[in-house]
């Protein structure tokens, strides 16, 4: 039987009707800038990093919710949209998904050059944003200055709103002067938008696409496709976004590079004119003195190094001019004298677990075909003579997984990861090794963007010392990158005068760190230098201007040292009196 009009279920029902209606009609009533119009939708966006192909800027500004673009992992961040003409902005929609911005801007700017700020927060919530502003310009750029998590900035949508006369207004080309005065140039190049003949795309070369070489990435790189680029020719350009005097080409080459090639300038990405032609390319890293004027630039291959493709690590424009984007800028070199900004000194009495403040514990099986277990701090702690003791010892973890099965050895393995990461400095360390055949000491780092997703080898790695067991009158000092790695790092192995053991006492291994490279030594005698310049030119991109963390560990067995055998013994103890780090 139907409910009588005056059932409570009915008035209920009636007092939601009204309350829906009154909502509806405040809504049809005050709408935030009624008139407006939604202008970023399915327009061109560019960003200055995606986390990777998925996630592209294009998906922020392209009505679809479920499609979002989501940056590299570091501060400052930024995605812009060209409206396509000038434009009065009266508001901004943000929709973040959980990695959003907690301090950012909105900005405007008439060539994508010069910005203006209408919001600013240091406060930012995530969520919905409904930002009221008031600004014009054709470019609308979200600028993020400090992330809420370890993660990067992300989108779902990013709307802008306003009013526009449908005027097309091109970006304006500035008067360019030119300057006998390369100190004056600019990078151009910097987060412009790429276009390739092909890119690759592939376990072997992952979202190598055209924007990787404008990225001041030395890690990431455009490749021409696996599939279908391994032809000639082959080319690549950037679009400088206005038209530039252009004084310097700089190009770091993976192994797949140029013999003959030109570089070439051009106003419209139609029509070229070459200002360098060689048929000789070296490869490596090439820094071209040119002069040639044109918005477009753009490397163009004739004839390729090997059976393989074309590929670039970075391809950077230099001149006056254009509309460059600033580079966040580059780390500053240690202080003169240097300070003492981290250590431990061990000093806690016997039995004490690893400063929880300063080290965590980097326990379960190790790679390059090891055969330890390494605990969850049970097998490292100080013995109260001032020493941090990391003790290899012959036990089987239970459910564990080695070569051959259960992992019949368990050690240590520390690291300052999400303690403490640096760029630049001093490190050194006072240790004394064991002696042993399959044992493999270690202090070491490793780029700190490993623990956001950049894989090994592409985050970098620094070996301070290695020892191996069998060997103990030998150290070695290596780096290791994407061009360079494993058995092909960069490294040198060195001994102890008089041909001394390691294994007889402690000694001091240190580093010293800054832009122009890397300086190993050994109880303060130089025993390696890595020239920066010097690698780059020879061996591939230098990728150690970014922030590292310390390591320490004590394998067993491995690829390098070869298994333990009766001869060993065990336990084995490396003792560490000391760490410590200079900027």
């Amino acid at each position: 039987m139907p409910p009588s009009p005056n059932s409570p279920r009915n008035r209920l029902a009636l007092l939601v009707a009204l309350a829906v209606a009154l909502i509806m009609s405040c809504l049809t009533i005050v709408p935030a800038m009624a008139a407006d119009t939604l202008l970023s939708q399915g327009k061109p966006a560019t960003a200055s990093s995606t986390e990777n192909a998925v996630f592209p800027a294009s998906a922020a500004v392209d009505g679809n919710a479920g499609t979002r673009w989501s940056s590299g992992f570091a501060d400052p961040q930024w995605i812009q949209v060209d409206l396509g003409a000038t434009a009065t902005i009266s508001q901004v929609v943000l929709n973040w998904e959980a990695a959003y911005g907690k301090a950012f801007q909105i900005q405007t700017s008439a060539d994508a050059a010069t910005w203006t700020n209408v919001y600013t927060t240091t406060t930012g919530t995530g969520g919905n944003q409904t930002l009221a502003v008031n600004g014009s310009g054709r470019y609308v750029r979200l600028y993020g200055t400090q992330r809420s998590t370890q993660y990067g900035y992300s989108l779902w949508e990013f709307q802008v709103f306003g009013t526009t006369g449908g005027t097309s207004t091109p970006t304006p080309t500035p008067t360019i002067t030119p300057t006998g005065d390369p100190g004056g140039d600019k990078l151009l190049s910097y987060n412009k938008p790429g276009v390739a003949s092909s890119s690759q795309s592939d376990g072997n070369c992952y979202e190598c696409t055209p924007a990787r070489a404008f990225d001041r990435d030395p890690a990431s790189r455009w490749a021409t496709s696996s599939t279908t680029g391994w032809v000639d020719p082959g080319w690549i350009y950037v679009d400088l976004g206005a038209t530039a005097q252009i004084h310097k080409v700089i190009l770091q080459w993976d192994p797949a590079y140029a013999k003959a090639f030109q570089i070439q300038v051009s106003p419209d990405a139609a029509n070229w004119t070459s200002i360098y032609s060689t048929t000789t390319g070296t490869g490596f890293k090439q820094t071209l003195t040119v002069n040639g004027t044109g918005r477009y630039v753009r490397m163009y291959g004739t004839q390729r190094s090997s059976a393989y493709g074309y590929s670039l690590w970075e391809f950077q424009v230099w001149g006056t001019g254009g509309a460059p984007i600033t580079p966040p800028p580059l780390p500053p070199d240690p202080r003169n004298p240097p300070q003492l900004v981290w250590s431990d000194e061990f000093n806690s009495g016997a039995g004490t677990k690893p400063d929880p403040a300063k080290w965590v514990s980097d326990f379960g099986t190790g790679q390059n075909a090891e055969l330890q277990y390494y605990t969850n701090n049970n097998n490292t702690s100080t013995d109260g003579a001032g020493n941090l003791v990391i003790e290899a010892r012959k036990e089987t973890t239970a459910g564990s997984a080695c070569p051959g099965g259960p992992c019949q050895y368990t050690s240590g393995r520390i690291n300052t990861g999400t303690k403490f990461s640096f760029t630049y400095g001093r490190v050194e360390a006072r240790i004394k090794v064991p002696k042993g055949n399959g044992l493999w000491p270690a202090f070491w780092m490793m780029g700190a963007d490993f623990l956001t997703g950049r894989p090994w080898p592409y985050n970098g790695e620094v070996d301070i010392m290695e020892i191996l067991g069998k060997d103990t009158k030998t150290a070695y000092s290596t780096i290791h990158a994407p061009a360079y790695n494993g058995g092909g790092g960069i490294g040198s192995p060195y001994t102890l005068p008089g041909g001394a053991d390691f294994a007889d006492d402690f000694h001091v291994w240190a580093m010293n760190w800054d832009s122009k490279g890397i300086v190993y030594t050994l109880d303060g005698r130089t025993v390696f230098t890595l020239d920066k310049a010097q690698v780059e030119a020879t061996r591939g991109p230098w990728v150690y201007d970014h922030p590292f963390y310390l390591i320490l560990n004590l394998a067993v067995g491995g690829d390098w040292p070869g298994p333990p055998d009766a001869s060993t013994g065990f336990p084995k103890r490396m003792l560490v009196d000391y760490v410590r780090v200079y900027q």
